[in-house]
């Protein structure tokens, strides 16, 4: 939380174009990476001659409080990282590489404000991680997928990538047997978690360049993109090669 806001210093330590537009998005946790993808394919969508860049930073180990040894607090310390990742989406008359956005959607579940975020104490920020996330990964996520995929005339089965974002060992297995991923399937959501931990919303970001770096999304192919953050909320995108 800053003000003048971080995009701002970046600008001008970085002397990007003094006419720039900003939007400093600040609260989606986990699933900010994945949102700001969206808002990026929106302005691109509207602006196609325009780029977008998306920075997504993440200081999680401001959430440690010293003096606490609750099973909470020790999970949150071990489990999460901090991290930053960046992308450029392009508008379709500019000039771009790898894989296109076809659509995005986003849902929020009422009443489930106290599954994930921060509590303001007296010490410190302090992480609000419900131990019923893989649960509610079974029970709601896959009603949801299924129905942003319907607007696209397409079923799970049409999915070859998924670069879901891996809150936890816990969550990629609920992932695995809610949507009945083959063996390997979240291999590299599993990777980045291992090597690098829960960056909240920059975990993704890593997980998406791991493909294109591989080049792993061929032509034709089909990836759906996908976090669940505070809110308690699940935000989605459909890429293709």
């Amino acid at each position: 939380m800053a003000t003048p806001s971080i995009d701002a210093r970046l600008i001008n330590r970085l002397q990007f174009r003094n006419d720039i537009r900003r939007t400093p998005i600040w609260g989606l946790g986990c699933a900010g990476g994945v949102a700001g993808l969206s808002r990026a394919f929106e302005y691109t969508s509207a602006f196609p001659r325009e780029r977008a860049l998306l920075v997504a930073l993440e200081l999680c180990g401001l959430t440690f409080q010293r003096n606490d040894m609750s099973k909470s607090n020790l999970v949150a310390v071990s489990l999460f990282a901090d991290g930053a990742a960046a992308v450029i989406v392009s508008g379709s008359e500019a000039d771009g590489h790898g894989p296109r956005i076809v659509s995005s959607r986003s849902k929020i579940w009422y009443d489930s404000l106290d599954v994930m975020g921060w509590e303001v104490n007296d010490r410190g920020l302090k992480v609000v991680f419900s131990r019923d996330i893989p649960a509610i990964v079974r029970s709601l996520t896959l009603p949801a997928l299924l129905e942003f995929l319907s607007t696209q005339h397409l079923t799970l089965q049409d999915v070859k990538h998924f670069i879901i974002h891996p809150g936890g060992m816990k969550v990629i297995e609920a992932y695995e047997q809610t949507l009945s991923l083959q063996e390997g399937t979240l291999d590299r959501p599993r990777a980045i978690l291992r090597q690098y931990g829960n960056m909240s919303s920059a975990t993704v970001l890593f997980i998406l360049e791991d493909f294109i770096r591989t080049q792993a999304i061929h032509p034709g192919d089909y990836g759906l993109v996908s976090a669940l953050g505070p809110g308690f909320s699940s935000e989605m995108i459909l890429i293709q090669g």
